[in-house]
This record gives C-alpha cells, sequence and structure tokens, in this order.
C-alpha cells in the first residue's frame, strides 16, 4: 500500500501542482483532470479493493488528502465530496449497491452530495426535500444549496424526507427536473464546482434509494458527514503546509535592515506559530484515523475534535503566512492568497466552528463524570 500511494502522490502532483492559480482564476477544475484522478483511485482512496478501489487505510487517505490540500484546496474539495459519496454508498448502501456504484466510483465517474438547503445549514435534520415512492420509482422535489463538485457530477446523492424516516437517494445529473445553478466567485475553493440544485419533479428508479431507505434522517446525515468532516481536517492540514513552506522559503529569503526577516523576532514568532499549527492538526488528524482505522467509539469524537482544530489553526495559520509575505503574498490566485481564503471557509463548511464547539462541549460534559471518577479511584 504505501508504495501505490507514492504512486498516487505522484501523480497528483504532475496533474494537480502546476494549475491550482489558473483554475482558481477561472472557476473550474477541467473534468478530465477530475476523471483521471478518479479512475487512479485518488478521490476516494477508502474504498476496498473487491470494488477496484486503493483500499487505503484512513490514516493513509488522509495524507494522501493532505498532499493534496497543499496543492489545491478545490481539488481536495472534490476528494472530499467524491469520498462522501462513496462513504454513504459503503455505509447505506446495500451490497448490489456496494457492487455497482463503488466500483463505478473508482472508473471514472464523478459524484456529489446534496445536503444543505436554504432553511436547513447547521441544522440539516429541517430539510424540506420530499422522496415519496410512486411505483417503481421515486419522486423528489426540493432544493439544495451550496454543494461541491456539482457542476461536474455525473451522479447526486440527494439526502432528504423519506415517509416518516429519511432516504439518501441516487440521482444522476442528466435526470430531468434537475437543474444545477453554479455558485459565481465563492469566497473559497473557487474551482470546486459549487452549486445550487433544483429538483423539481425527479423521477429514478426505487432502487437508486440506498439501502431502500426509511432510517431517520440524523442517523443518514451524521455517516455521510462524519467522513467530510475527516476529509476537511485533513485537508486543513495541507493548507497549513502550503503556508508553512511559503512563510519560511519567503521569510528566508527577504531581506529588511541588513538581514533576512526570519532573524526579526515578530517575525519569528508568526513562524513559530505556523509551525505549532500545522503540527496540532496533524496530531488531531492522526488521532482521529486511528480511532476511524480501529473501529474505536471515539471516531465520531475524535473527528469532530479534528475538525474543529485543523480548520481554526488553518485560518489563523494563513492569517499569519499573509502578514510574514505582506505585498507577496496579496496576489489572489497566489498560494497563500488561496490559502486565505480557503481556510476561512473551512471554519463554516462540514460543521461550523460553532456547532463542532456544542458537540465537544457536549461530549466533555458526558465523559468527564466517568474520567473523574477513575481519576479519584487511582
Amino acid at each position: 500500500m504505501p508504495d501505490r500511494l507514492a504512486e498516487q502522490r505522484a501523480l497528483v502532483r504532475a496533474t494537480v501542482a502546476d494549475h491550482p492559480g489558473t483554475w482558481d482564476a477561472e472557476g473550474a477544475i477541467p473534468v478530465e483532470v477530475l476523471r483521471g484522478l478518479g479512475k487512479a483511485g485518488v478521490l476516494c482512496a477508502q474504498v476496498d479493493s473487491a470494488y477496484g478501489g486503493l483500499g487505503a487505510t484512513s490514516i493513509d487517505n488522509g495524507e494522501l488528502t493532505a498532499f493534496t490540500g497543499a496543492l489545491c484546496s478545490s481539488t481536495r474539495s472534490v476528494m472530499t465530496s467524491q469520498g462522501m459519496a462513496a462513504w454513504s454508498i459503503r455505509r447505506l448502501g446495500d451490497r448490489e449497491q456496494r457492487r455497482e456504484h463503488l466500483t463505478e466510483l473508482v472508473s471514472g465517474r464523478l459524484a456529489a452530495v446534496a445536503m444543505s438547503e436554504p432553511a436547513a445549514g447547521s441544522d440539516l435534520t429541517a430539510m424540506r426535500t420530499e422522496i415519496r415512492p410512486d411505483g417503481d420509482a421515486v419522486v423528489i422535489d426540493g432544493r439544495k444549496r451550496w454543494t461541491t463538485a456539482a457542476t461536474t457530477s455525473d451522479v447526486l446523492v440527494v439526502f432528504g424526507r423519506y415517509g416518516d424516516g429519511g432516504a439518501a437517494v441516487l440521482v444522476p445529473t442528466d435526470t430531468p427536473g434537475v437543474r444545477l445553478r453554479p455558485v459565481e466567485s465563492p469566497v473559497g475553493c473557487r474551482a470546486a464546482g459549487h452549486a445550487h440544485i433544483d429538483l423539481d419533479g425527479v423521477r429514478v428508479p426505487a432502487a437508486n434509494v440506498l439501502g431502500g431507505g426509511g432510517a431517520p434522517l440524523s442517523f443518514l446525515v451524521t455517516a455521510a458527514l462524519a467522513y467530510g468532516r475527516f476529509s476537511v481536517a485533513w485537508g486543513c492540514v495541507g493548507i497549513l503546509r502550503a503556508c508553512l513552506s511559503a512563510a519560511t522559503g519567503h521569510a528566508g529569503g527577504r531581506e529588511q535592515f541588513g538581514v533576512t526577516i526570519d532573524r526579526h523576532q515578530l517575525v519569528a514568532r508568526h513562524l513559530a506559530e505556523l509551525y505549532v499549527s500545522e503540527r496540532a492538526a496533524t496530531r488531531a488528524c492522526e488521532h482521529a484515523s486511528r480511532c476511524w482505522d480501529a473501529n474505536s467509539p471515539e471516531v465520531v469524537a475524535a473527528t469532530v475534535l479534528a475538525k474543529y482544530t485543523s480548520a481554526r489553526h488553518a485560518a489563523a495559520g494563513a492569517a499569519n503566512a499573509m502578514q510574514v509575505l505582506a505585498s507577496a503574498g496579496a496576489d489572489d490566485h497566489g498560494v497563500v492568497a488561496r490559502a486565505f481564503r480557503d481556510a476561512k471557509l473551512m471554519e463554516i463548511i462540514e460543521g461550523s466552528n460553532e456547532i463542532c464547539q456544542l458537540m465537544l462541549a457536549e461530549h466533555a460534559i458526558s465523559t468527564s463524570g466517568s474520567d473523574t471518577a477513575e481519576g479519584l479511584a487511582s
């Protein structure tokens, strides 16, 4: 596996490294680039080898995600979207659905996950999208907002209400009644293909409902978001690594008052804080990945902690890098300027900082009693 992942990193570097600024300015990644990465298994590396995927562990996939994120957060965002779609199919689908659709997702077919709605952002249980049975089909009506990678996707994983519960249904983007409206110039990840989606009387086979539907909507949403938070967290590690490289490289070569600026203590402080941010985010993500690979009951809390820690540090770290580069970092499509914009978006998506804080507070309260008792007993 390490050798195969090295090949994937080499492919990502060769495919992506020279283009992020151009893609950011143009607001799009060429679809043939994404299909190539998809066929190589890069976009959803944890898909099992039985379906043609790389079968990567969580920690190996995390490092691949960070590597990609250091080069281009928009490409990493597409990885997150594809990975969430694959994870939803793996977690919610039946055996036949997993066999068919996971195989497609590592063969060049592109997917996006449609969750957020005008009145359902952080509170995804407030979804109004309706999925209703109609003979051997289901009909979908609803409005989805800020769906990453929608403009390049072949299929959407649409979440909505289904009777008294919920469902996730696979909807090809060329189905009649599906209308995509690209988001113009988003603040971050500008090339990731964000779009608003209108679903009006969309009819697909009932076999497209993952697992038959009917599970609690909160369970379905949590299953998909777990992967998304994990992927965003590792992507933030990539942002921090790009910023640290840019800031130390600039500070070591830029002279002011007769010495390079990394010799000035206040600049050195920024570099130290950036280094601490990258290390803290990496350690939080490694812990979450170890919990994921071990099927630990701590995985939910560890993933939220990693997402919150990494996003916060990425936003602060990108600001520090911008301060160090000063006017040299002000090019809107340059590495640090993109990181500055992209990192802010990471504090909002897949659970805002505030939502993560609430979840972590609840976890702290629920575990503090037992931890204290164990401490006193020892």
